[in-house]
């Protein structure tokens, strides 16, 4: 194979740009709330391990925590679906 037959695969179209935009969206919306419900797991397991007879109110607030951050998470795939397949 030659250097000609490769150049028109290398080149930037709109469609394949698009599908680039809709994968950083996902990786970077999914980074986020990754870091968060970590971090907020770290720091549940740590008061729990602090004062035990905490345990129910901090798990249905850690509970709580998780589903609005993992809301973002979601929030993020449904905009790349949308870069992916309507825009």
């Amino acid at each position: 194979m030659d250097i000609g037959t490769l150049l028109p695969l290398l080149a930037f179209t709109d469609a394949g740009l698009k599908y680039i935009g809709a994968g950083l969206a996902i990786g970077v919306g999914g980074i986020g709330p990754a870091f968060a419900i970590g971090m907020m797991s770290a720091k549940a397991m740590e008061a729990i391990g602090r004062n035990p007879e905490a345990q129910p109110q901090v798990q249905s607030s850690l509970i709580l925590a998780i589903v609005f951050a993992e809301a973002i998470a979601i929030y993020a795939l449904v905009v790349a679906i949308m870069i992916g397949f309507i825009f």
